[in-house]
C-alpha cells in the first residue's frame, strides 16, 4: 500500500477547501494518496479582533511548529496571512497559478459600496480594508468582525450587516452559494494585499527530493514572481500582515508592474507607487520558478523582483509611509 503524503492544513472550511485543491494536484503529479491532517491555530481559537490580536503569524505558527515536529509532510497557507520572514529549516516549495486577487462587496440588493445610504454597516476586519471602505464609502460604518466565511455572509443575509468586504479568490474556491448580490472591486481602485489569491505550499528544506520534485511541479513562475514583489514591499516597509496597505504585481510580458498604496488608518491619507520594471520576466514565463533557489542564490529574475520589492519600499518610506502605518500594526 502507498504511503499518503500528509498534508497539514487549518481546520477551517476555507483552508480545507485550498488544501484539497493542492491535494488533488500533487496526487495527479505523484501518483500517492494525500492526506489532509487538521491542525488548530491560534487564530481558530482566539476570536479577538486582528487588529488586536495582530495577524502577524497567528495562522501560520503552529501549522510550522507541527511541520517541524514531523506532524505532516507539507503545509499550504493563504499567502497574505503569511509573514514575509521564513524560519529556519523551512522553504516555500511552490506557490500555485493566484486565482483571482479582487475584493468583492456583498449586499443583499447590489448597491455599491459607494452608494450605501448613510449610517449603512460594512463588515470587515482587516485594517487595510477598513481604510478602504472608510475612503469609497465615508459614510457607512465599519464594524469590525472575524468568523468564516458563511457565518459573514449570514450577518448580511440576515439584516445584521448591509455589505460584507470578503476575497474573491475565497469564495471561489469554497463554492459558496449565497442570494447575495456581488459588486467585484477592481485592482486599480481597489489593490489588495501582498499575496491576496496565492497559496504557498511549504516544506522542511531537508524533505525527500522525490517530494521537492513533486511540489516544484506546482510552482507557477509568473505568480511566484508577482507575490515575490509583493512580499518584498511589505518586509522593506517593516510591517505586519495586517497593516493597511496593498500591493498587487503583474507580469507583463518581460516587465513586472507593481501598485502600492499605504493608507492611514482612517482611510483619510494614502502614499501610492505604480513602477514597472524589466526583470526578465518573459524567462519565467516560459520556464517557472522552480523551488525559488535563484532568489536564495542572489541571482536570476526572483533576485530582482524582492529588490524591486525592496525599492518600492524605501520610496514609500521616503515619501512618509512610516507615519501613515499604525505603530500597532508594525511587526516588532
Amino acid at each position: 500500500m502507498t504511503t499518503p503524503i500528509r498534508l497539514g492544513t487549518r481546520r477551517s472550511a476555507l483552508a480545507q477547501a485550498q488544501s484539497g485543491h493542492v491535494a488533488t494536484a500533487l496526487e495527479k503529479v505523484t501518483g500517492r494518496p494525500v492526506e489532509l491532517v487538521p491542525i488548530t491555530s491560534e487564530g481558530d481559537t482566539n476570536r479577538a479582533s486582528l487588529s488586536e490580536i495582530g495577524g502577524q503569524g497567528i495562522f501560520a505558527t503552529r501549522l510550522r511548529e507541527a511541520l517541524l515536529s514531523g506532524e505532516c509532510d507539507f503545509l499550504v497557507h493563504s499567502l497574505k496571512d503569511l509573514p514575509t520572514a521564513i524560519p529556519a529549516g523551512l522553504v516555500i516549495a511552490a506557490t500555485p497559478e493566484r486565482e483571482d486577487a479582487r475584493d468583492v462587496v456583498l449586499t443583499r440588493d447590489g448597491t455599491p459600496l459607494h452608494a450605501l445610504r448613510s449610517g449603512s454597516t460594512v463588515g470587515t476586519g482587516a485594517p487595510r480594508r477598513i481604510a478602504q471602505v472608510h475612503r469609497r464609502a465615508p459614510h457607512a460604518e465599519v464594524v469590525d468582525i472575524r468568523g468564516n466565511v458563511d457565518s459573514r455572509l449570514a450577518r448580511v443575509t440576515s439584516g445584521e450587516l448591509d455589505a460584507v468586504v470578503l476575497a474573491a479568490a475565497g469564495l471561489s474556491r469554497l463554492d459558496a452559494n449565497s442570494p447575495l448580490r456581488r459588486e467585484e472591486l477592481g485592482l486599480a481602485e481597489w489593490p489588495t494585499a501582498p499575496g491576496q489569491g496565492s497559496l504557498a505550499v511549504e516544506t522542511t528544506q531537508d524533505a525527500p527530493a522525490e517530494l521537492l520534485a513533486a511540489l516544484a511541479a506546482l510552482d507557477h513562475g509568473p505568480t511566484r514572481l508577482a507575490v515575490t514583489v509583493e512580499r518584498a514591499i511589505l518586509e522593506g516597509l517593516d510591517a505586519g500582515c495586517q497593516a493597511p496597505m496593498a500591493a498587487h504585481a503583474v507580469v507583463e510580458g518581460s516587465s513586472v508592474r507593481v501598485r502600492t498604496v499605504v493608507y492611514s488608518a482612517e482611510g483619510d491619507r494614502r502614499i501610492g507607487l505604480d513602477v514597472t520594471e524589466d526583470l526578465n520576466g518573459e524567462y519565467i514565463r516560459r520556464n517557472g520558478s522552480g523551488n525559488g533557489a535563484d532568489a536564495a542564490d542572489g541571482a536570476g529574475p526572483m533576485h530582482a523582483a524582492r529588490e524591486l520589492g525592496l525599492t518600492v519600499a524605501r520610496r514609500l518610506l521616503d515619501q512618509g509611509a512610516a507615519d501613515l502605518v499604525s505603530r500597532e500594526h508594525l511587526s516588532s
